[in-house]
């Protein structure tokens, strides 16, 4: 059965931690994957290598401050993507400090970058899903079209929070679902709906002003100068069809760490581990065994 926990943020903010225990290692100090969100996302990407990865590590997976059970930032302004990353250190130490894959979906690469950064001791390796070094309102979709209207609605939204933050309950998780999978932003012939309702159903949970600072942090910040000093055994999964982060950063990504290698899903979109589940968690598992040698 998971574990729980609550590891602590430098400002004092409590972040819930998950855990799991993997097979028997003989007497050897376990390795730990620790699983890192996309931006307003609670745990639903990691579904099926929640359990996948059981077989071979030990797994923890966190929520970011003001997401899921984790409390809301004691600081409000500490939602940087920098303090993701601390956050994340703060959860290796709950965790026991000992030695770690880190794991990112999303925003997520950011963070575990970010995090190996901050301390790249006892990181054996990285796995970055879906997602680019940085400056994802500048690259999605392929524009930056995100970038310029963001400032626009942040300054509305600062001017009317109540009637944001309404507006912002109301949406129906079910319509959202069904916009996603009609606008082909997921591949509904590969993915099984309901996968997607936790992902719906948080995002209405999310405080849309701290939700729009987070994503413009992540907007502007970038780890493509730390790229070139990972120095740990990196796999890099995208989709050919991922509208949100187009593919060619995740062959960027890999092209620039030393000791990548990419995993290029064909016909996957923004959520492959949930639409070539198996794929997945054959490739990550070889990479584990074969690569990082657990």
């Amino acid at each position: 059965m998971p574990q729980q926990l609550f590891a602590t943020g430098r400002d004092g903010t409590r972040i819930y931690v998950r855990r799991r225990p993997g097979p028997d290692h003989d007497g050897a100090a376990p390795v730990t994957a620790i699983l890192s969100d996309g931006i307003a996302c609670d745990g639903f990407i990691w579904k099926y290598l929640w359990d996948d990865l059981a077989r071979t590590v030990d797994v923890a997976h966190w929520n970011y401050r003001g997401h899921g059970r984790s409390a809301i930032p004691v600081d409000p302004t500490a939602i940087e993507l920098v303090e993701h990353a601390r956050d994340l250190d703060a959860v290796r130490t709950a965790l026991g400090d000992g030695e770690v894959v880190l794991f990112g979906h999303s925003m997520g690469c950011q963070v575990a970058l970010e995090a190996y950064r901050l301390r790249p001791e006892k990181v054996r390796g990285i796995v970055l899903i879906c997602g680019s070094s940085g400056r994802i309102t500048h690259t999605f979709k392929g524009t930056n079209v995100m970038a310029q209207i963001l400032p626009r609605i942040l300054s509305q939204i600062d001017t009317y929070p109540e009637i944001a933050r309404a507006l912002w309950a109301r949406v129906p998780p079910q319509i959202a679902l069904q916009v996603a999978l009609l606008t082909g932003e997921v591949d509904k012939a590969a993915i099984v709906p309901e996968d997607l309702m936790p992902y719906m159903k948080h995002m209405v949970d999310i405080d849309p002003p701290m939700f729009l600072r987070m994503l413009v942090s992540a907007g502007e910040h970038s780890a493509a100068d730390l790229l070139p000093q990972v120095n740990v055994p990196a796999l890099v999964i995208a989709g050919d069809r991922d509208t949100f982060t187009p593919p060619r950063y995740a062959e960027e990504m890999a092209a620039a760490m030393p000791q990548a290698e990419l995993m290029m899903v064909q016909g996957g979109t923004h959520v492959v581990p949930l639409e070539r589940k198996d794929a997945v968690a054959a490739r990550v598992e070889k990479f584990l065994r074969e690569r990082v040698g657990v």
